[in-house]
This record gives C-alpha cells, sequence and structure tokens, in this order.
C-alpha cells in the first residue's frame, strides 16, 4: 500500500473526509469565486451544509445573493458532490 493510499484510509477511518472536503470549500473560496470578489467576501466556516460568507458591503451581498446558484454549482463542482446546500451571505 502506497502512502496516498495509507494516508486516504487512515482519513476515511477516523470519519473526516466530511471534514476535510467543508475545508476544501472553505480555502479554495478565492480560486471558485475570483480574485474581485474574493477581495469583498471571504468563506467564514460550514455549517451542516451551510456555507458563511463575510462581504464587506451590502451592495456587494445583493450582488452576491443574485449570483449565489452560479456559486453553488461551482464550489459543488469543484467538491465532485452536493456539499454546499446554501450559502448566507453576512
Amino acid at each position: 500500500m502506497g502512502i496516498s493510499a495509507a494516508v486516504d484510509a487512515f482519513v476515511k477511518d477516523l470519519g473526516l473526509r466530511p471534514t476535510l472536503a467543508e475545508y476544501d470549500v472553505i480555502t479554495s473560496w478565492a480560486e471558485v469565486v475570483g480574485e474581485q470578489i474574493a477581495r469583498v467576501a471571504v468563506a467564514q466556516r460550514m455549517e451542516r451544509g451551510i456555507l458563511y460568507v463575510g462581504v464587506s458591503s451590502a451592495s456587494w451581498r445583493a450582488e452576491l445573493t443574485m449570483r449565489r446558484v452560479e456559486i453553488l454549482k461551482k464550489l459543488n463542482s469543484r467538491a465532485g458532490t452536493q456539499l454546499v446546500r446554501e450559502i448566507r451571505f453576512r
């Protein structure tokens, strides 16, 4: 068994796969939404399929709310599963 397979088995045995997938959503936020949005909106945490995002202004919050479905699709496409059910912009 190679190192990669051993680490994968270890992560699976400990039940860490969902937590790591959520962490990846948060850490890949800037890459998924692009530099312009990443400057004004920061993924903060995931809870029960809900991604909480801090936004710098009400106007950006409105813009991102309108683009919610598009962003959800991109995040879930990267995750390879319907990990993010909802995004809440704050």
